[in-house]
């Protein structure tokens, strides 16, 4: 039976299966094209039913049975589940984010810049999509062909960029239930297209966010010493906080205390009654994250007390780190090198950017990958969550042959 792709190398794999080798240029301008598709009208989190409906729609089309997850957006489908693999086997799952972020699309000269005022897909969700769903319709083949060992879920899951992530509403919906493991891919604009950085252990930080509120009588600036000098002390939390959690933790865990916004005051000779504060709280190590908000929010009572304001703290949990299973990024290492080398793989730092990703990780074994979108090359690097951020669309293809061949090598694990 003719393949769905041309073969480049052959890997002896159950059931007579093969290592995919380049996509067919019809399959590979399609995802360009879808990924393009979703560019120009970027979602927000839990808003997601364009998208949502075209992915639906593309799976269905290629004989497959998705389901829209009970908030609405967002998708699960399996792709052979018919398959005899065994009542110990548990699925391989994908996952993709799907939605945008509230910034404007600054590519003036982009033919498929976003269309939606104010929304754009700047952290390369739109190509994350494309490339599990192109796995998918991969799979699917493979999977009339006879050739897929194992069952394998897609999850396109929404709401990544709203805290504390869609990922634990997709858990909640069902989306591990039968899993053994978990993959995903993040677009990395430091690294050249072609390539992938990975790394075990952890990936990502954890982020929370933190959101507080100082009280105070109010008074002249004449006469602070009558009053709360709400200022000082809103002041004094920016800068004190952040020196008191570093030694209350290990330096090791990265616990880390950030601003990025305080309000307070109106004219220059009144001490006000009200100032607001609010940042993030990042952490490298996820036992020091589970321990943060206690060590957080007493560093904030201590200081605002000190200079006799009432706090009032709002400590939103955020996620915790991304940890790389050692067996799951194997499987990732061991995929990219079979389809294009041991070089194609790079090692990569710990990010301090928070991932949802890291809520599957609770539950079963996986990893993140890092995927390369810079054109080889290129020294400008259009970063993420930048009105200006695209990439090198043949990160797509190289996607779709990296996660196709884990599924097929994955049934050797």
């Amino acid at each position: 039976m003719k393949p769905l792709m041309s073969l480049e190398s052959e890997v002896d794999l159950p059931g007579g299966a093969v290592l995919p080798g380049a996509l067919p240029e019809a399959l590979r301008a399609e995802l360009v094209a879808f990924r393009r598709d979703l560019h120009m009208h970027p979602e927000l989190g839990n808003q997601e039913f364009r998208t949502t409906a075209a992915i639906k729609e593309r799976l269905e089309q290629a004989g497959l049975k998705p389901r829209v997850l009970s908030s609405g957006t967002g998708v699960i489908c399996d792709i052979g589940t018919d398959v005899e693999a065994g009542t110990d086997s548990a699925m391989l799952a994908l996952r993709a984010d799907i939605d945008g972020l509230p910034i404007p699309d600054m590519k003036t000269e982009c033919p498929y810049r976003s269309t939606v005022p104010d929304r754009a897909h700047a952290c390369g969700h739109d190509v994350h999509t494309a490339v599990v769903l192109g796995t998918g319709l991969v799979l699917a083949e493979l999977h009339r062909q006879g050739l897929l060992p194992r069952p394998v879920r897609l999850i396109f899951q929404p709401a990544e960029e709203v805290l504390p992530g869609g990922a634990a509403d997709a858990i909640a919906d069902g989306a591990l239930d039968g899993i053994g493991r978990i993959l995903a891919v993040h677009c990395d604009p430091r690294v050249d297209a072609g390539r992938i950085g990975l790394r075990e252990g952890p990936i990502t930080s954890a982020c929370d966010r933190l959101e507080i509120a100082l009280d105070g009588p109010g008074g002249h600036t004449a006469r602070p010493h009558l009053t709360t000098d709400l200022v000082t002390a809103a002041a004094r939390v920016v800068t004190d906080v952040p020196a008191l959690v570093g030694r209350r933790v290990d330096s090791r865990s990265g616990l880390a205390v950030t601003w990025g916004r305080i309000e307070s005051g109106h004219a220059p000779n009144v001490i006000p009654q009200h100032a607001e504060l609010s940042g993030t709280v990042r952490c490298l190590d996820l036992e020091t994250w589970r321990q943060a908000p206690d060590i957080v929010v007493a560093a904030i009572d201590e200081v605002a007390n000190l200079h006799g304001a009432k706090s009032e703290i709002n400590y939103v949990r955020g996620v915790p780190p991304v940890v790389n299973e050692a067996g799951a990024a194997a499987l990732l290492r061991d995929a990219m090198t079979a389809r294009r080398g041991a070089d194609s793989v790079e090692g990569t730092e710990q990010s301090l950017g928070g991932e949802d990703f890291s809520w599957y990780l609770e539950h079963v074994p996986g990893a993140m990958a890092r995927l390369g979108v810079r054109p080889p090359g290129e020294r400008t690097v259009r970063d993420l969550h930048q009105g200006d951020f695209d990439v090198d669309e043949h990160a797509i293809t190289v996607g779709v042959e990296l996660f196709t061949a884990a599924a097929l090598l994955d049934a050797l694990r």
